[in-house]
């Protein structure tokens, strides 16, 4: 253990993510304090040990007794990764969704999402993330069966869904589309359900995701049947209102 090799938390970049203390395996930050980081037993850090600071989304770890040369190779550690590995690591953020003109909760993720990912991409590329952040329409079974898609609205991190098991409740929205009941997801905070995630939710769920293994997705994939019916009776409503020759106006003249 080393008396001259600590973190010191720059209180000013820091945003109380937690993540340092949820990494560090060696006891350094006070888990009583979380998510602010207080480095309580700083003799438990290990010498040159830059576990904490890599994985830091704000880069606001420094160190007593770094003198600034990142070339000598910190000893084995179980946090440190690969010591000296300073590139830019991917971080893909993906939207995968139904619809961005007529569903509520697509719509108002996306905003939100927007936001989230505005505030935190300046400081991921701080502690050397390389953002990509694209948006997905999941418009036919195909897309849907490409990307394993189960629910919308859908947010990966490098292929992982950030929310994990799915919860759904019906979506009017998306029923209007398809001409039949559809169930869109729902986001679970506490004993509180959200039809749209709150920027706190998405922020912590994104940060979270860091430091997740990666999973695999590789395995059979079914379209749920509440997307099959989606998509049928999107179909089906297409063509419908190609058939009459003057858009849906006459569709819905006719069933009144």
């Amino acid at each position: 253990m080393a008396k001259n090799w600590y973190p010191v938390i720059d209180i000013l970049t820091c945003m109380e993510c937690g993540t340092c203390i949820r990494f560090c395996p060696h006891g350094v930050y006070d888990k009583r304090k979380a998510p602010v980081p207080v480095v309580v037993n700083p003799d438990g850090c290990i010498d040159h040990c830059r576990g904490c600071q890599t994985k830091c989304p704000a880069g606001a770890i420094a160190y007593v007794g770094d003198m600034g040369d990142r070339s000598n190779a910190a000893p084995a550690c179980c946090c440190n990764g690969e010591p000296g590995n300073w590139e830019s690591r991917p971080l893909r953020i993906e939207y995968l969704y139904l619809d961005l003109n007529t569903c509520g909760r697509c719509i108002g993720t996306d905003a939100v999402l927007d936001e989230v990912v505005a505030v935190l991409r300046p400081a991921l590329e701080l502690a050397g993330y390389a953002v990509d952040y694209r948006k997905r329409e999941m418009a036919t079974p195909q897309l849907a069966e490409q990307y394993h898609f189960r629910s919308s609205p859908t947010i990966l991190v490098n292929g992982q869904d950030i929310f994990g098991p799915v919860k759904e409740a019906g979506c009017a929205c998306c029923g209007e589309i398809a001409g039949t009941d559809v169930d869109c997801r729902v986001f679970e905070c506490g004993d509180k359900t959200y039809e749209v995630p709150t920027k706190e939710m998405l922020a912590n769920a994104i940060l979270n995701s860091l430091n997740a293994q990666p999973a695999c997705s590789c395995g059979a994939y079914e379209l749920p049947e509440n997307l099959r019916r989606f998509y049928e009776g999107k179909e089906k409503r297409a063509g419908d209102n190609a058939s009459c020759g003057c858009g849906c106006a006459c569709n819905e003249e006719s069933k009144r």
